[in-house]
């Protein structure tokens, strides 16, 4: 122990260090977390941190993630002040300037493209984080365009979508009252970690777990009562099988069907066509597991399930598999009851905070009518009737063909253009525009195309409205005083709509009083005394659940009742979709003898997530390399051996890495972890290997083939 944590600990009396401790917290992943931190601060910085104890979210606690703020805020690649373009585009190369030039420019340039293509020639973009969004949207529809889009076009927007279109909303696992849980790609050991310490809490305590993943990981070895372990993307079949064999036992909630469900009839008899004759072949799980799985399901009637959005919807067969396995919830009865599935519709940021808002009105109440489509209507029709917004996803197809209109700009806050599917297209289209902005902490690949980059803050470096469940809430105060000229997110929106002179009030007075007045206003509460509160307070109480009474009200579906097949879909033949959860193949079409290992990206590890801790050293080192791994025959058959450097190809293009021999996937997977700017998984991906219900890119289910590389 150095003497400054000496210090730190033992607060020496009569002895001033000069250190306070002050809250905030982490914002490093997505919005279900954002843990307490505890930030010791001297002399105007960071200089350790540590878990909250007493906060809802993590108490006391921190992943390999949190832990890394200090050095993530502090990385040297931090934008310090507004830039201009002075190079050519992706080249890097920039000079400062003032924020009144940036504004002054964003303004000329947004506004000349407007003037020149319509309004909705220009598309607004969320990567990450995502606490600025309702303003941003708003931005968006005040400029006049109805092209808002963010990175959940490829990240969990399809697991809502399949939510609402089976019960009209979203519903979490009722786990501490359920006999079974079922983990379908649930590894919450490298992810939302608290949830895995309740997780061995409750199996201790006797609840069982199926564990349903591609891979081997903690939750398959520390929780899984029965491990499943079916072929990427072929979950639906997995789901369906296990459902044709609860129904041909007569283990399904007859009574609750009759009474709640529609279109069970026409499932039941598609999912007969999944059983011992082809499950085993489809899937590569054994028919055995599946008839064990649904005895298990049978004889532990309270089962809660959770279906994790990236792993199941990554495909183009991905909305389908999440309503297969939702399916099983309804034909069990254990959707909207005590153990089982319970409504807990998403109030603020897609966090079901347990009380009401008004933020649904605050981002459409302006939205521009007569405009032309958002992008990717023609394309996604369910996604445009269910979401509304520009699907990201084509948004380069539709820079490069300018079809069924011109896009020439695009204003973004966090692109990561390396999250996109053949993520040389979106570069080519980046370089096509006529004018980029890009937000960000850092100088990224992404940003280097743009030709203004503007710097924001940290969570640690501004203030922060967060709900949590159970009617909890806080507002963060800045830890630090922002680095350089950087600015908050919503700051610099409140400043340029300011400056542009945007035809919205609301919008112009910025982020608390859209707190205040959207969120606040019927809970008693102000802003600033949420401002003064150490710990989220509760602010609002939460409605006991009570078994059954959201299906005897009926459902936000069109039946009212919760929907095996989609009236939605149903209502609309024209889109070309299934109203039944129906499974297709999920990979490419490239020849499986050039071709004969599956290609996958997006899974987690402990040290990163996304891109965004690449470059901080402490958590780079835990896996310096990018690395492939593969089962440990397929290595041998091939000749290799650990940290050979080998060469994934598809019919895009290759990419060299590091190759590791393990048992963790099954033989004929490669899987490689992504945001690697030395090694872009998505680089080799086909841009239009889509999901048509979402959207979503195929980002585990691509053929390659690989090879040994030859030293140069």
């Amino acid at each position: 122990m150095t003497d400054l944590e000496r210090r730190i600990k033992a607060k020496i009396p009569g002895e001033d260090t000069g250190i306070e401790i002050r809250r905030t917290m982490c914002d490093i992943c997505s919005p279900g977390m954002h843990c307490g931190v505890n930030a010791y601060v001297n002399d105007g910085k960071v200089i350790k941190i540590e878990g909250m104890d007493g906060h809802p979210r993590n108490d006391g606690r921190l992943c390999t993630k949190g832990m890394a703020n200090r050095e993530y805020i502090y990385r040297e690649d931090r934008i310090m002040t507004p830039l201009k373009r002075v190079g050519k585009r992706g080249e890097g190369k920039f000079e400062p300037i003032s924020w009144d030039e940036a504004y002054a420019r964003i303004a000329k340039g947004l506004n000349e493209v407007k003037e020149k293509y319509g309004a909705e020639s220009v598309a607004f973009y969320s990567g990450y984080s995502k606490w600025y969004r309702q303003m941003l949207r708003r931005f968006t529809y005040a400029f006049g365009s109805p092209n808002y889009g963010c990175e959940s076009s490829a990240c969990y927007t399809a697991a809502f979508m399949a939510w609402k279109v089976a019960a009209g909303e979203q519903a979490n696992p009722d786990i501490a009252n359920s006999d079974l849980f079922l983990g379908w790609a649930y590894n919450p050991f490298y992810s939302s970690y608290m949830e895995a310490k309740e997780a061995m809490e409750l199996k201790e305590k006797g609840l069982k777990f199926i564990i349903v993943d591609t891979r081997r990981t903690p939750a398959t070895e520390k929780l899984a009562d029965l491990f499943l372990q079916p072929k990427s993307g072929t979950d639906g079949a997995l789901a369906l099988a296990v459902a044709n064999e609860l129904i041909r036992n007569d283990w399904i909630d007859r009574e609750y069907i009759d009474k709640y469900v529609y279109g069970f009839d026409e499932y039941a008899q598609y999912a007969a066509g999944f059983n011992e004759t082809n499950v085993e072949e489809l899937t590569g799980v054994p028919y055995a597991l599946v008839q064990e799985a649904a005895r298990m399901i049978h004889e532990n009637p309270r089962m809660s399930c959770n279906e994790s959005s990236a792993p199941l919807c990554h495909h183009r067969n991905g909305l389908q598999n999440y309503r297969s396995v939702l399916s099983l919830l309804a034909i069990t009865g254990n959707f909207d009851r005590k153990g089982g599935q319970i409504l807990t519709p998403h109030t603020y940021m897609h966090v079901a905070c347990g009380f009401t808002t008004k933020e649904e009105e605050y981002l459409y109440e302006t939205r521009p009518e007569d405009v032309k489509d958002p992008v990717g209507t023609e394309r996604f029709p369910l996604w445009n009737y269910l979401e509304g917004e520009m699907q990201a996803m084509d948004l380069p197809r539709q820079i490069l063909e300018g079809t069924p209109y011109p896009l020439r700009a695009v204003f973004a806050l966090g692109m990561n253009a390396r999250m996109f599917p053949d993520s040389g297209r979106m570069f080519r289209a980046l370089e096509s525009l006529d004018f980029f902005v890009d937000t960000d902490l850092f100088l990224t690949d992404t940003a280097k195309w743009a030709d203004i980059v503007l710097p924001a803050c940290s969570s640690f470096e501004r203030g922060e409205f967060k709900p949590y469940s159970a009617g909890t809430a806080w507002y963060t105060n800045p830890a630090i005083e922002p680095l350089g000229e950087s600015k908050s997110d919503v700051q610099i929106l409140t400043e340029l709509a300011q400056v542009m002179d945007l035809p919205d009030e609301a919008l112009k007075k910025g982020y608390e009083y859209f707190i205040q007045y959207y969120i606040l206003d019927d809970y008693g509460v102000t802003v600033d005394e949420l401002k003064k509160v150490t710990l989220p307070v509760k602010i609002a109480d939460v409605k006991e659940h009570v078994d059954f009474e959201d299906l005897e009200k009926g459902l936000n579906t069109p039946t009212g009742k919760f929907e095996l097949k989609s009236a939605i879909i149903e209502q609309h033949p024209e889109w070309g979709l299934n109203a039944l959860s129906t499974y297709r193949q999920p990979l490419d079409d490239a020849d499986p003898e050039k071709y004969p290992f599956v290609f996958t990206s997006g899974s987690r590890i402990p040290n990163a997530c996304h891109s965004r801790l690449h470059k901080v050293p402490r958590n780079r080192s835990l896996r310096p390399d990018p690395m492939a791994d593969m089962n440990r025959e397929d290595v041998r058959r091939l000749g290799l051996k650990e940290g050979d450097m080998i060469e994934i190809f598809t019919e895009r293009g290759s990419i060299s890495v590091k190759v590791n021999p393990t048992l963790t996937v099954p033989e004929g997977l490669v899987n490689l972890f992504h945001g690697y700017s030395e090694a872009d998984a998505e680089s080799i991906m086909d841009g239009d290997h889509l999901d048509p219900y979402s959207g979503f890119p195929a980002y585990r289910s691509t053929r390659c083939a690989v090879r040994k590389k030859e030293e140069a």
